[in-house]
């Protein structure tokens, strides 16, 4: 079997597949504070929760933006399975050319997310992924990584306003009944989430604009938050929650890993 990790700044996803089917996936919190040994009981429980053990394992691939977790994460998952982890980088040999000016700093989870784009589309592709940022991948069809933009996730703006501003209090990212909120707390689910959603609609409009071609991609949503926000789009019809793990699993193929 394949273990994938997408390993991110708020949460590592964890995808266990046998051939190219996913069996069982779960999320953790990147906790840097945890030892190696902390992590390879956490990955070894949650096998044999799944009716796994972990001798079943035989290759690890993942995909890191949280470098402080990363080398610990690999130690526990070798003790606990005895496979040694494959990173994704830039440097990989996959089929997505870097087209970017500085293809080294492009993040593992963009790469793995381009690969699955282009599986699932086998044409031009944005993937907008909502995690503790939001980012906007730019696929063509023929696999090129054409770059993309960054803006701060949903609970990260959340976060950083009931923060800095002491009467606002912390709220549940839920949608409110209407925009014109009446209590404190509607009126940040309003402004947070229609926001959100808004700014994504706004950020594909521009993408469309400047394809090249002038062509329309498709748009393929995913992450921990696509399903809160996807549906208060204008643009996003197609979510795919677990498309980085997708991706990681395309990765391992093209890298030679047997499982």
């Amino acid at each position: 079997m394949l273990l994938a990790l997408d390993v991110g700044n708020t949460e590592i996803t964890v995808g266990l597949y046998r051939g190219d089917q996913i069996t069982a996936h779960w999320r953790l919190t990147t906790n840097p504070d945890r030892t190696p040994d902390e992590w390879g009981t956490a990955f070894g429980t949650f096998l044999l929760h799944a009716g796994h053990s972990p001798n079943e394992v035989r290759a690890v691939i993942l995909a890191s933006v949280a470098p402080a977790v990363t080398q610990s994460v690999k130690a526990g998952i070798e003790s606990a399975t005895a496979v040694k982890a494959v990173s994704i980088d830039p440097r990989s040999p996959l089929p997505l050319t870097l087209d970017v000016d500085e293809p080294l700093s492009v993040g593992a989870d963009r790469i793995v997310n381009g690969l699955a784009a282009l599986e699932l589309c086998r044409s031009d592709a944005v993937v907008v992924d909502f995690g503790t940022a939001t980012t906007f991948d730019c696929i063509t069809g023929d696999g090129r990584f054409i770059g993309g933009a960054i803006m701060p996730g949903l609970r990260t703006s959340a976060d950083q306003l009931t923060r800095l501003a002491a009467k606002l209090p912390a709220t549940e990212l839920a949608a409110p009944e209407r925009v014109i909120g009446r209590r404190t707390e509607e009126c940040i689910q309003a402004g947070v989430l229609f926001g959100a959603a808004d700014a994504a609609d706004g950020m594909l409009r521009r993408i469309f604009a400047e394809w090249p071609g002038g062509g329309q991609p498709a748009v393929l949503a995913t992450g921990g938050l696509a399903g809160v926000i996807a549906p208060f789009t204008d643009l996003i019809r197609r979510i795919e929650p677990d498309l980085t793990l997708r991706g990681l699993r395309i990765a391992a193929g093209h890298l030679g890993l047997r499982w």
